[in-house]
């Protein structure tokens, strides 16, 4: 009973506003949390029990959900605690929030913002540090994550122990090292086709994509520890689980105290890019990198329901500790917005508010030393993780845990975002997946391939952080000084990507040539559906006429990036046997568009896997077009009036090389294929 009314105790306090109070219920429930700390000593004991009674609790009220054309991001606010909870805390009188001081834990407290101290009901899922099952994080207090091979090993040990966790390698990373996933089941089950047969929803947890970003992993290995050796195996009787505890794995053994200066723990923390210095969170479009080629055949083969990528921010102060979202309502996957936002949000912010913790949005400001100018929501393309899910109809979750706050509470708010999302997909399985269904087969006649910022309608009362600007001899301009007290900030505007800037139609097919192997070889690693041509193909097709290129003049992400100007044309050719045909109708078709469409941000003609048509191999020299260009002249009156016409332009009159050249773009020895983007399309 004295761990349960611990959890209460603390429950009251936070629904009382007194996260950052001390007072005597304060002071009276860490009192109890070290008892029952030092009491635990068995994996199923009271404080797991405990905890997990006070998270099945129906909160009676949930949060108001912002309208199905508006990202979440918009109007979502914190859950508060349940009103008979909150009823119970009305006796407290919760004393003024004590002045900040800075945490000494980690190597760069001393330069980070002030930090106050937090404890919350999630506390009590830590097991004591000598337990046997305790996880390198709970032996550690909260303040370190394990190495590679010692997360392995621990994983594997906890594997020997039941036929309900197995796992498998998705491949080996350029350093060699393998990239487990472990798959969490009822049945036992190691494969995806036996898998797909129990008709459960799949959640696919993903941690470590930025190395130094760690939290899921060690939420994810004490949550997998509760459902093996604890009271929580019922969370996979409705669902499955995926989980890999570290994406980029050589970027996780290249760890050290100072990689990432803004966050506040763990002690070692991993590096943000891979071996090749490439950023996972870039790759899902262009997919370069073994790691993500990995991870989307995985995606294919085990058909996850639910994708969850899990981070730590950077940028402003605030009080939020878990920050969460996807792609907006107007995006490629509305249906799974709707349910993302109406059944996953109100009870996943429910759990974390019950649990201690302050859920939010994602959280993007429009200026980071003005708050007041408001917040801005992004609609990521499919170069990002929640984009991606959005274009292939995956819904998708990017969690962004507060890297301010300290490791063990961001730790623990996402093991209760982990367990409770088990739980929601579990309980909707047949919402969730009638969603997915109907947004493969939307099929919409118009995508969007950019998006404007317009001012939501609504704005939103912001939990943030007190701050003042101070002017730095160091950097010569005003800086800003975050406090560390709580300070709300009400109705700030919000700009959110939700105007449709550049649209296209959605072409029935795209045909490629058999030359480019490479554009052929990623579409395949996405899993988009192909077939090809068995004889040469008479058509009439769309084709892309590109001008005016601009080359990124910086390398970005391995590659030169490039933009054009298209103009579609109507073609007649013969298409070669042995070329590609994509159908737009089926499951990836809206991912294929994007791919394809030389305007898409994420097309692969930007990421320069086309750059070879921008290159002029052959030439006309003077003395040759000069004899011809008066043949054609002659042979042909109407080119004439188009010639005089264009020498009213005074600068290409005045261009002997530009006046030779109009006329070799115009005869039968110019380049027919010169900045032709060579995919077409069929209407």
């Amino acid at each position: 009973m004295r761990l349960f009314s611990l959890s209460v105790i603390a429950i009251a306090c936070l629904s009382a506003g007194s996260l950052y109070s001390v007072d005597a219920v304060a002071n009276e429930a860490k009192t109890l949390a070290k008892t029952a700390q030092a009491s635990t000593d068995l994996p199923t004991s009271t404080p797991v029990a405990a905890a997990q009674t006070v998270t099945d609790k129906t909160p009676a009220e949930t949060p108001a959900t912002a309208p199905e054309d508006v990202n979440p991001a918009a109007n979502t606010q914190a859950t508060e605690p349940a009103a008979t909870v909150a009823t119970d805390a009305t006796t407290v009188a919760p004393e003024p929030a004590p002045i900040p001081e800075r945490a000494n834990t980690f190597v760069n407290d001393a330069i980070l913002p002030p930090s106050i101290t937090w404890h919350g009901a999630s506390e009590s899922l830590m097991l004591s540090v000598d337990n046997e099952w305790a996880t390198p994080f709970e032996q550690s207090s909260g303040i370190e994550s394990p190495s590679y091979e010692a997360t392995i090993a621990w994983l594997d040990t906890l594997a020997g122990e039941t036929d309900k966790l197995q796992k498998v390698s998705l491949g080996k990373s350029p350093q060699g090292r393998d990239i487990w996933m472990y798959i969490a089941s009822s049945e036992g089950i190691n494969e995806s086709a036996r898998l797909k047969q129990n008709t459960k929803p799949t959640v696919l947890v993903q941690a470590g994509i930025h190395a130094g970003e760690i939290d899921g992993k060690d939420a994810g290995m004490m949550l997998l520890r509760d459902i093996v050796k604890g009271d929580k195996s019922a969370l996979l009787d409705k669902a499955n689980l995926l989980f890999v505890p570290m994406f980029s794995v050589d970027a996780h053994e290249r760890s050290g105290e100072f990689n990432r200066v803004n966050q506040r723990g763990p002690v070692n923390m991993g590096w943000r890019t891979t071996a090749n210095n490439l950023n996972l969170n870039r790759d899902y479009a262009k997919a370069d990198t073994l790691e993500m080629q990995h991870m989307l055949r995985a995606i294919n083969v085990w058909q996850p329901d639910l994708y969850i990528d899990v981070h730590v921010t950077d940028g402003i102060d605030y009080q939020y500790d878990v920050t969460f979202g996807y792609n907006f309502a107007q995006g490629l996957s509305p249906a799974s917005y709707r349910w993302l936002e109406n059944s996953y949000r109100p009870a996943v912010e429910a759990a974390l508010t019950e649990q201690g913790h302050i859920p939010g949005p994602l959280i993007f400001a429009v200026d980071n030393a003005d708050i007041t100018k408001g917040m801005s929501l992004w609609n990521p393309s499919p170069r990002f993780s929640n984009g991606y899910g959005d274009a292939r109809h995956l819904p998708t979750i990017l969690i962004e845990n507060h890297s301010l706050k300290s490791f063990k509470q961001r730790v623990l708010g996402t093991y209760v975002m982990l367990e409770q999302t088990l739980k929601t997909v579990g309980e909707q399985a047949t919402k969730l997946k009638s969603a997915i269904q109907e947004d493969k087969y939307r099929a919409s006649p118009l995508i969007t391939l950019t998006w404007k910022s317009a001012p939501l309608a609504k704005g939103w009362d912001f939990k943030g952080i007190d701050y003042k600007l101070e002017q730095s001899p160091i950097s010569g301009t005003e800086v800003v000084r975050w406090n560390g007290q709580p300070k709300l900030y009400p109705n700030l505007p919000v700009l959110a990507e939700t105007v449709p800037d550049i649209k296209v139609t959605r072409p029935s097919a795209y045909y490629i040539p058999a030359q480019w192997t490479q554009v052929i070889d990623r579409l395949n690693i996405h899993g988009i559906r192909m077939t090809r041509l068995t004889k040469p193909t008479e058509l009439k097709l769309q084709q892309y006429k590109l001008s005016n290129p601009v080359f990124n003049t910086k390398d970005f992400e391995g590659h030169q990036t490039v933009k054009a100007e298209s103009e579609l044309t109507k073609v007649s050719t013969t298409l070669p046997a042995g070329t590609i045909k994509i159908s737009t109708d089926q499951p990836l078709g809206d991912l294929a568009v994007l791919l394809l469409e030389p305007q898409s941000p994420d097309s692969l003609l930007q990421w320069g896997f086309f750059n070879p048509i921008f290159t002029r191999t052959e030439y006309i020299e003077d003395y040759a077009v000069e004899p011809l260009a008066a043949k054609m002249l002659k042979d042909d009156p109407k080119l004439q009036a188009e010639f005089d016409k264009a020498l009213t332009n005074a600068e290409f009159a005045a261009d002997p090389e530009a006046r030779l050249r109009w006329f070799y773009e115009r005869s039968p020895y110019y380049d027919n294929r010169y900045l032709k983007y060579p995919v077409y399309r069929s209407r």
